[in-house]
Parts: structure tokens; C-alpha cells; sequence
């Protein structure tokens, strides 16, 4: 079974999906082993920590693809990647779709801002017309074939169009052929509320950024709303960073990391990484010789 497949049956069932962003296979281990059903890449995260470089659009397809590939091949339950704006116009999205689901990718986020793009939550976004974006989204799904791959549309016009121009080209994505809605950035409770009141019967994606444009919610009010599911896109990101920059002045203070407590040992570490699986394998192949 495809992984979107998998993801299908997520959605489909009455839940609310809480979904962790992740930037790296490491990541993507720690959430799957924590009880996640899936996971999502964070094109801020793969930015972050690839180039050091702020989420504004200067990944090429090729880096993100080659991050988003090896996460997916890193678990087992499905991954929805940040796709951006597919790199192109209609058929650089074939090509991203294909790829996509060669890498057993379950589903993609394609976005309607211009490239290159920014972060949802930051100034100075701009949008290119809707039925341009409507023709990408037909694309994508001529492109995934039978796969199963979950097309994720998602609209930035909020930001400098309002809100009802989001829902408006909502409305014409998921007619193009999208599975899910996703509208980034709203900005207050009641917006949320219009948002899920507009699409009774369209499963909806939320996205709580910490310090970001839109209202913290919890999932279990986000569900009473109407959301079906939820990113926390950078959680991981400013957890991580916060702790490696603590040990980080522990040790240059210190000289030492013996006094810094906020960390796995290097046990559990193994454990997490697999390495009796390979310490197994590397034992079976030098018997055999």
C-alpha cells in the first residue's frame, strides 16, 4: 500500500490528526517512536538547518527533495512534505508530483504564493493568480496517478487579500481536485471559525506556530471547530535550538558537558539510531565468511 493510502484512512477516520514538523530523519525517529501517525516536513526546519537560511524560498527542489526523500524512507508512517509552490509553474509540478511519489512521499503541500515564496508567517507575501494555482493543482493530480498521494492546497491570500479572498480561492482549489484545504495564517479565533463554517465537508489543515500570526489552540478545540488536521510546524525547531544553544554555553563556560543534564544518554541514543539492528547484520555477515 502507498503511504497515501495510509494517510487516506488517517483522514478519514473522525480524529483530529496531530502532526509534528519535522526537518530530519533523526526527527522523524523521535516522533514515529512517540506515537505519531504522521508526520510533516517544516520547509522552515529544512531551510534552518541545511543552509542556516531563513524560509524564503531559496531551497531548490532538488535540496528539498532530497531531504523530504530520505525522512520518508526513514519511518514507516506516512510523511506530507512541504512542497512549496512546486518549483514552477504546472509542469514543474509534474515533475515534483512524480517524484514525490517515487520517494514514497503521502502527501504534498503546494502553495499560491509567487516565487520565490516566504514563510506563511511573515510579511510581504504575494499570491499569483487563482487560476493559475488551479491549473498547478489539476497538474498534481493528473501526475500522482493511482498512487494515492494527498494533495494538500494551500492559499497565502489571507496575508494581503483577507480572508474572504482565502476562502474564495479555497473553494476553486479543492473544485481544481485538491483532498485538503489549508489556509495559512489566519488571524484571530473567529477567523478560524469562518474558515471551518465555509468548508463543512472539506477536511481542513490548521497551523499552530509558536509566535506566530494565528491563535494557539489546543487540537481538541481545533476539532470542535471542524479542523481535521493540525501542524506543529516548527515546535521541534525552537525546542532543539534552545537546548543545543544551553549545552552549547554549558560547555564553553564550563569546559565540560558533565553538569548539563538535558540529554539522552549515549545508550538510549544507540537504541534510538538502530545500531544492534546493524551490529546483528555485521555479526551474521562475518560468520558467514
Amino acid at each position: 500500500m502507498h503511504s497515501g493510502q495510509q494517510l487516506r484512512k488517517l483522514i478519514d477516520r473522525p480524529e483530529i490528526i496531530i502532526i509534528p514538523g519535522i526537518y530530519d530523519c533523526m526527527g522523524a525517529k523521535i516522533a514515529e517512536n512517540a506515537g505519531f501517525s504522521a508526520l510533516a516536513s517544516s520547509g522552515f526546519g529544512i531551510a534552518a538547518s541545511t543552509l542556516g537560511l531563513p524560509d524564503y524560498g531559496l531551497l531548490t527542489a532538488t535540496e528539498m527533495l532530497y531531504s523530504v526523500g530520505r525522512i520518508a524512507q526513514s519511518v514507516s508512517i506516512p510523511l506530507i512534505a512541504d512542497c512549496d509552490t512546486g518549483y514552477g509553474n504546472a509542469l514543474n509540478v509534474i515533475r515534483t508530483v512524480k517524484d514525490a511519489v517515487q520517494m514514497g512521499i503521502a502527501g504534498i503541500i503546494l502553495e499560491d504564493q509567487e516565487w520565490p515564496k516566504k514563510c506563511g508567517h511573515f510579511e510581504g507575501k504575494q499570491v499569483i493568480p487563482m487560476t493559475e494555482h488551479m491549473g498547478k493543482i489539476r497538474a498534481a493530480v493528473d501526475a500522482r496517478g493511482d498512487s494515492g498521494l494527498v494533495i494538500i492546497a494551500r492559499t497565502d491570500a489571507r496575508a494581503n487579500l483577507g480572508l474572504d479572498e482565502a476562502i474564495r480561492r479555497g473553494r476553486a482549489y479543492i473544485e481544481a481536485g485538491a483532498d485538503v484545504l489549508f489556509v495559512e495564517a489566519p488571524q484571530s479565533v473567529a477567523e478560524l471559525e469562518a474558515i471551518a463554517k465555509a468548508f463543512p465537508d472539506v477536511p481542513l489543515v490548521a497551523n499552530m506556530i509558536e509566535g506566530g500570526k494565528t491563535p494557539q489552540l489546543s487540537a481538541s478545540e481545533l476539532q470542535q471547530m471542524g479542523f481535521k488536521i493540525v501542524f506543529f510546524a516548527v515546535s521541534a525547531l525552537l525546542a532543539v535550538t534552545q537546548v543545543m544553544a544551553a549545552c552549547f554555553q554549558s560547555l564553553k563556560e564550563q569546559g565540560t558537558t558533565a553538569n548539563f543534564d538535558n540529554m539522552v544518554n549515549f545508550e538510549e541514543f544507540k537504541e534510538l539510531i538502530g545500531i544492534l539492528q546493524y551490529q546483528e547484520l555485521e555479526q551474521k555477515y562475518r560468520d558467514e565468511v
